[in-house]
């Protein structure tokens, strides 16, 4: 299979690589994360000015008809350098829902001011008691009238501080998963953000008797396409944690030649060197699976999610491996915040949490593999 990049693609990545080392500097992010939330930055201007909004979506909704490698070079960028922007958790998992399930008029309303840079939105579908299964959710979502009454709960919703509005997955009386549209200030919702260990933005809701309109509601069956969608955002992290593990090990390996004992370079002695290929050894095979999940993205959704499954898996492990040793080879420093490393190595331990860890996928993996057999 043949692995090399477009022209087109060359240009992307050569673009964003410059743009981000000029605006997102140590400082520069520091600035970006301590912004009022839902105040858009000028970065996430240029980013819709230069298409970056529109690239991964259909052209039949407004996009650029980027694929998976595309995305794959954006989020690797992005991870490169630490971007605080809600690219994945504001702009693709609840685009790529409302491209999938909404109408030409929600589709208006919501998904066109998104790729303008205008507004972003959250996508809400995780719960305490349902843990990393989209399926198994408690919030319901019952006919009122015209339109539908929401009550339940959800946990880090990531972006929620800053979206106009929030795609909530809800239980119908007849079992089946809904997708509903709810503003931001709806009467009824509450909310209460924090900061995970990485500094994005989350929240845990809470909706109690959220009364919307008939239009609301993006789907009344809405579980393969939140299955594609997650896919989808499983197949991002894998990039952005390639790119976050990259620059963990360039920074490592910097500090292992710069940092002496005994007044020879770190970098010297065999058994550092023996981490620092284990570390890479990591990256590259993360690399590859990567690859492997943004090539996979339009398989039958069978083996789309056990490919995705197995590369999540990996990369949360090879994540937290070079988190680990690059904070362990810059020695205490690497513990504070004025060591940019540490900033990397939080952001790679939180990636094996988003959308399902480890665990979570090596089950599915090994319950394909049985079925299989």
């Amino acid at each position: 299979m043949d692995f090399s990049l477009t022209d087109e693609q060359r240009m992307l990545a050569d673009t964003l690589e410059r743009l981000i080392a000029d605006r997102v500097a140590p400082e520069q992010r520091r600035a970006l994360l301590e912004a009022p939330a839902g105040e858009r930055s000028a970065l996430w201007q240029t980013f819709a000015e230069l298409g970056l909004l529109h690239m991964p979506f259909a052209e039949q909704v407004g996009g650029l008809g980027g694929d998976g490698t595309d995305l794959m070079l954006i989020m690797q960028a992005l991870g490169r350098g630490l971007v605080p922007e809600a690219y994945l958790a504001g702009l693709v998992l609840p685009g790529d829902l409302l491209a999938r399930l909404g109408d030409a008029g929600q589709r208006k309303r919501w998904l066109a001011p998104l790729l303008e840079g205008e507004h972003q939105l959250a996508l809400a579908w995780q719960e305490g008691d349902a843990r990393y299964d989209a399926h198994g959710i408690a919030t319901t979502a019952c006919r009122e009238g015209d339109g539908w009454r929401l009550d339940g709960d959800k946990q880090l919703v990531l972006n929620a501080a800053s979206a106009i509005a929030l795609l909530v997955t809800a239980r119908l009386d007849d079992g089946r998963l809904g997708l509903f549209v709810v503003p931001a200030d709806a009467a009824g919702l509450s909310r209460r953000d924090y900061r995970t260990i990485d500094d994005q933005s989350a929240s845990n809701l809470a909706l109690e008797a959220v009364s919307l309109s008939a239009d609301a509601c993006l789907s009344a069956d809405a579980a393969n396409a939140l299955d594609a969608t997650l896919a989808l955002g499983r197949a991002a992290l894998c990039a952005e944690a390639v790119g976050t593990m990259e620059v963990a090990c360039e920074q490592t390996l910097d500090y292992l030649k710069e940092r002496q004992q005994f007044g020879t370079p770190l970098s010297r002695f065999q058994s550092l060197q023996h981490r620092m290929v284990d570390m890479h050894l990591h990256l590259e095979q993360a690399r590859s699976m990567a690859i492997l999940a943004a090539t996979s993205l339009d398989r039958p959704a069978a083996e789309r999610d056990y490919r995705l499954a197995a590369a999540k898996a990996y990369c949360g492990e090879a994540a937290r491996f070079v988190a680990e040793q690059a904070i362990q080879l810059h020695g205490g420093m690497g513990m504070t915040d004025e060591c940019h490393v540490s900033h990397y190595a939080k952001h790679l331990v939180m990636f094996d949490h988003y959308l399902g860890d480890c665990d979570h996928h090596l089950e599915h993996v090994s319950d394909q593999l049985e079925t299989a057999a």
